[in-house]
């Protein structure tokens, strides 16, 4: 054997899993028992007991059902699962190396087509040419691009769990199935020593023709799959870093039932005197832990959670400002100065103290290459670390919703109003945040040009778009 106790045949409908499942059954020492975690049958349709497990128990607790499995059959069993099976049992399965995964996959327009011709005639297996229902249907874009979306995601998932757990899957195609070889081949990394004689023929295609002629609207649907982006070109690139959650920065209202998820080189300062003076002047509580956030929210029911998004380029400019000129990160400076040649000062450059030579020309120059350097840092192109103080507010953001995620985003635009609407909603009377106290050795107004402009939108692709930023307007 493999070292497997079980296997699960993940999979859709229409993919072709009860032929597959027909052949494995034909396999001495196999069994797969169907779709045992159906939130509608237990096995195969209309039954409501497999193995002595009745679908309430199954319910309760859905891994009894494959401890059975693995204690009542001879040999090695299995089951087929969907995406919309008990999530539970994907989330135990899948990083368990002791379950051996088959990935089924076919033509998603195959698979399609044919699930909405079952569902017309009634029919989903065929056993034989004589039993067979046709029917024609209608090809709805709108509907299959949700069904490509739902299939999509579903493969990510398994694809991203065998990743990060080190394992490895059988890949089979719905047209592999009638290979004698390849269903040999899966027998093998099953860890089963005997081989099929032959593809079991108890089942039949049910749909031979060719696509366009199972449609009513063939026109429509190829101009439908044209306008798919089949290659995902349009996609942004993302190789960031995934960010944790950053729980200690949180910062909470005392008494009151608000809670500030800070994205760094944002208006931190204002927001957080904002809490104080909503909150009668008290100073809000930070340096979380999880086990104390949790605390803090149960004894603060109907708290609201939010964050402040900056315009990418404002921000990137403070995190320039704070941590490459201002000292906060004096090797990095050195880095960048030294390994990437970007056009910095030895020293530390401060508001008000500008060093001999030191102008806005000097300072756009090095602001200006500091964001072509992020576009690469943000790609995992450097040997610098993403600080939280230049990493993309989308980042940021998902990270946060690991923990908390936040119910309100506003803008540093309208802050107050923002602030203000958010006051309203727990109840509290408005207070205006303190005004802006961060100064820059140069302001930003001072070296912004298309070109600073475009070279944000490089850099920060993700939130420009994710979050529909336009320029920056000062």
């Amino acid at each position: 054997m493999a070292g497997f106790d079980y296997f699960v045949i993940l999979a859709g409908m229409r993919t072709g899993s009860n032929f597959l499942e027909a052949n494995l059954n034909a396999l001495p020492g196999v069994r797969c028992y169907g779709e045992a975690f159906n939130p509608h049958f237990i096995g195969h349709k209309g039954q409501e007991t497999l193995l002595d497990v009745p679908m309430t128990l199954r319910a309760e607790d859905p891994m009894l059902l494959v401890r059975r499995m693995i204690e009542r059959t001879r040999g090695l069993p299995g089951f087929r699962f969907f995406h919309d099976h008990d999530p539970r049992v994907l989330a135990r399965c899948l990083p368990d190396p002791r379950c051996a995964k088959i990935v089924l996959t076919r033509n998603p327009v195959e698979s399609f087509v044919s699930l909405k011709i079952a569902a017309e005639t009634g029919q989903w297996k065929l056993g034989d040419l004589k039993h067979h229902r046709s029917a024609t249907v209608r090809f709805d874009p709108a509907e299959f691009e949700r069904h490509l979306e739902t299939l999509q995601d579903f493969q990510l998932r398994i694809l991203n769990g065998l990743q990060v757990t080190g394992q490895t899957a059988f890949w089979i195609a719905y047209e592999d199935i009638g290979d004698l070889d390849v269903l040999n081949g899966l027998a093998r990394f099953l860890g089963v020593e005997e081989r099929l004689a032959q593809v079991h023929d108890g089942l039949k295609k049910q749909n031979p023709e060719p696509l366009p002629e199972r449609v009513v609207n063939p026109a429509e649907m190829e101009a439908a799959l044209a306008r798919l982006d089949r290659f995902n070109l349009w996609r942004t690139p993302n190789f960031e870093p995934r960010r944790a959650p950053g729980v200690p920065g949180y910062l909470a209202a005392a008494r009151a039932p608000l809670l500030y998820l800070p994205v760094r080189a944002g208006p931190e300062a204002r927001v957080a005197g904002w809490l104080a003076a909503v909150d009668g002047g008290q100073a809000p509580q930070g340096d979380f832990t999880q086990k104390t956030l949790r605390q803090w929210q149960r004894a603060h029911p109907g708290h609201r959670s939010f964050t402040v998004l900056r315009h990418p380029l404002a921000r990137a400019h403070a995190a320039f400002c704070r941590a490459i000129l201002g000292g906060l990160f004096p090797e990095i400076r050195r880095i960048l100065r030294k390994s990437y040649r970007l056009p910095l000062p030895e020293g530390d450059v401060l508001p008000g103290a500008l060093p001999p030579g030191y102008g806005p020309a000097e300072h756009r120059a090095g602001f200006l290459a500091f964001l072509r350097w992020l576009k690469g840092n943000l790609a995992g192109q450097t040997s610098v670390r993403v600080d939280p103080l230049w990493a993309s507010q989308t980042a940021v953001v998902q990270g946060f919703a690991q923990v908390v995620p936040p119910d309100m985003i506003l803008r540093e635009d309208r802050l107050d109003a923002g602030l203000a609407a958010l006051a309203a909603e727990v109840g509290l009377p408005p207070a205006a945040p303190p005004p802006e106290d961060e100064a820059a050795p140069v302001a930003l107004s001072e070296v912004y040009d298309p070109e600073v402009e475009a070279a944000a939108r490089e850099a920060y692709a993700r939130d420009y778009l994710g979050f529909g930023f336009a320029d920056w307007r000062g």
